[in-house]
């Protein structure tokens, strides 16, 4: 009788609960950047939400002090830093300009281009039909932003460019967690992108209320919180898996985005995210699948030709005289 899950069951279930968690944050924080970006410029925000979300990173800086931010890999965490400001300017500006739930599903095309990309860099086994699964779902990414007939809108636009951005800084992330902490991670992107940030932000500043302060910080809280989930659901699980359930995020932003600004999601947006979701779900099962069989096979017995010099396990002759039996 078994009485408790496998350690890989364990890791994947809690690398799907960090990431359904992160889900939640990055949803939360898309809505009110849409909120908050009606009245105050983009990039402005931005700087804010780069600024804020330091804050709850300085007591782990002050506990750690240097020794805690110590690293060999510091121009990785400066390429994830800019891949990260140029991925937060072009979502940003795109929830300003078109509905959330229109962005996010847009963004999913982040799980393919992430897959394809640590099938390229980080060196995870993608095979022949994962490859076809990816493939559906770029045509379901195709449905959601319908090109055909009709000229990009410049938020589409913006989304994609902040979808290739962010899979690029997620396969960094990836490489990072494998020798740097989360909260290392965090604090040097906060550290690199709050700076770099300032820099557009002074062009359009305009000083921002009491109220648009209040959201802009609960944007950076829920955007670290987001993060520092992020990071521990890739260090916990295969990032192709884990990926699957930030799918979740669509119809968290659409139930926020109907009751916040009464934004409905079109038919077209759903089908392409239900395509791109099946693909996902596939690449899934099958992955596990083939991770059984695996398993299965390391436990048979071998088939290769036995070592001359081992003492060779036969069956017991029935027949042979008793001296030659083993003894009991």
């Amino acid at each position: 009788m078994i009485l408790h899950r496998p350690a890989s069951d364990n890791a994947a279930l809690m690398g799907a609960l960090l990431m359904i968690s992160a889900a939640m944050c990055f949803a939360v924080m898309a809505v009110f950047i849409r909120y908050v970006t009606a009245d105050l410029h983009p990039f402005e925000a931005s700087f804010f939400r780069n600024l804020f979300g330091l804050l709850p990173m300085v007591p782990w800086m002050v506990r750690h002090g240097a020794s805690g931010l110590k690293t060999e890999r510091f121009k990785l965490h400066f390429l994830r830093g800019v891949l990260g400001f140029g991925a937060m300017s072009c979502i940003f500006t795109a929830l300003s300009l078109s509905p959330a739930a229109q962005v996010i599903a847009i963004n999913f095309t982040l799980p393919i281009l992430t897959t394809v990309l640590a099938a390229v860099v980080v060196r995870e086994t993608v095979r022949a039909r994962r490859w076809s699964a990816i493939a559906i779902g770029f045509v379901g990414a195709m449905i959601v932003i319908r090109p055909f007939g009709q000229s990009f809108e410049t938020g589409a636009i913006l989304a994609l460019g902040a979808t290739v951005f962010m899979a690029c800084a997620m396969t960094t992330v990836k490489m990072l967690s494998r020798t740097e902490s989360a909260n290392a991670i965090v604090t040097w992107m906060g550290l690199i992108m709050t700076p770099l940030s300032l820099i557009p932000a002074l062009i359009y500043w305009q000083g921002p209320s009491m109220w648009q302060l209040f959201i802009l910080l609960i944007i950076a809280v829920t955007g670290t919180a987001g993060q520092q989930l992020l990071v521990r659901a890739y260090r916990t699980a295969d990032q192709s898996y884990v990926m699957i359930f930030d799918f979740l995020r669509l119809p968290f932003v659409a139930a926020l985005a109907y009751v916040m600004f009464g934004e409905v999601v079109d038919f077209w947006t759903w089908a392409g995210a239900a395509l791109i979701i099946g693909s996902a779900l596939y690449i899934a099962r099958r992955e596990a699948v083939l991770a059984k069989r695996a398993k299965r096979e390391a436990n048979l017995p071998t088939t290769a030709p036995a070592d001359p010099q081992a003492i060779p396990v036969t069956r017991v002759d029935r027949d042979a005289p008793a001296k030659d039996k083993p003894d009991a």
